[in-house]
């Protein structure tokens, strides 16, 4: 039997990003049961988005924690089907993302797929090169291209907290939670990964969160503490100090940029991000003006 497909888009003030979001995931063509949740975060649901024609939409408020987690909580709560996906209401979906995704799934518990980033209207493919995703890989990378827009998870684990449990509401800013719901599911288990660009993924001042360096800082330094892992992997750490450098300098603190280019360079010293925050913190460069030139190749730091 065709498992059912409840998709969960959070949003929060983008209509018309909101209205592409949502026509990309309603023209899948996935034979099974599919229905969405929109979920307006600090802000004014727009009800007339709801229908029960075709594939069903249901619009509501979030009623947990302000912020991105909380949202998706709110949708996951409010469905009632097999599996459950993510899709932020900036990005798009190719027509057949479930239909591959949840053949790939089989019985397993969560799934993601790869993706195309858009960025100044260029369009680069971000691959992983593998069809499994384990813990080792997560430590050692955040591993962009599984974005959250590609997760696919099956429901009865979300919401059982002695399996995977909820997204983490207690993520400074709502960042990086993504990445601990895919680390506390590795953990679990090798994560299904289907290696093709089935989400395109809209990169720049869109996003609530590019520039919120100071968050950036926060929930970095919330995963370290959270995830052993992480710190127990010399490459990893390095590029979490690495990052905690270059998110320092663009505040302006050279005090715990120096601090976190030391611990980078002391866990992996060719991690080229502490170059990066010592060219920031030189005034060689601007940390911005290297995040344009790394978006346009569909990186990031």
């Amino acid at each position: 039997m065709t498992p059912s497909v409840g998709v969960v888009i959070p949003t929060r003030n983008r209509p018309k990003l909101l209205r592409r979001a949502l026509s990309s995931v309603r023209d899948q063509n996935y034979p099974g049961r599919l229905r969405v949740v929109v979920v307006h975060d600090q802000s004014e649901p727009d009800y007339l988005l709801s229908t029960t024609e075709g594939v069903p939409v249901l619009v509501a408020a979030n009623w947990r924690t302000p912020g991105l987690a909380g949202a998706r909580n709110t949708g996951i709560l409010a469905l009632d089907t097999d599996l459950v996906a993510f899709c932020d209401d900036d990005d798009q979906w190719a027509p057949d993302k479930l239909r591959h995704q949840v053949a790939a799934l089989g019985d397993g518990e969560f799934a993601t797929c790869a993706i195309e980033v858009e960025y100044n209207g260029r369009h680069t493919p971000r691959l992983a090169g593998c069809d499994a995703v384990t813990v080792d890989h997560l430590a050692r990378s955040r591993m962009s291209m599984l974005h959250s827009s590609s997760f696919l998870i099956r429901r009865s684990a979300l919401v059982d907290s002695a399996r995977l449990g909820l997204v983490a509401e207690d993520a400074p800013g709502s960042q990086n939670e993504d990445w601990d719901l895919l680390l506390r599911a590795a953990r679990r288990s090798p994560i299904t990964h289907v290696d093709q660009p089935l989400v395109r993924v809209l990169w720049g001042r869109s996003s609530h969160y590019a520039y919120e360096y100071a968050t950036k800082i926060s929930s970095l330094r919330w995963m370290m503490a959270r995830h052993p892992e992480i710190r127990g992997c010399p490459p990893g750490a390095a590029r979490v100090y690495g990052q905690l450098a270059c998110w320092s300098a663009a505040t302006g603190n050279r005090s715990a940029a120096w601090r976190w280019t030391r611990e980078a360079v002391r866990a992996n010293w060719r991690e080229p991000r502490a170059a990066i925050a010592l060219a920031a913190m030189t005034g060689t460069v601007k940390v911005e003006n290297v995040l344009n030139a790394l978006h346009k190749r569909g990186r990031g730091i």
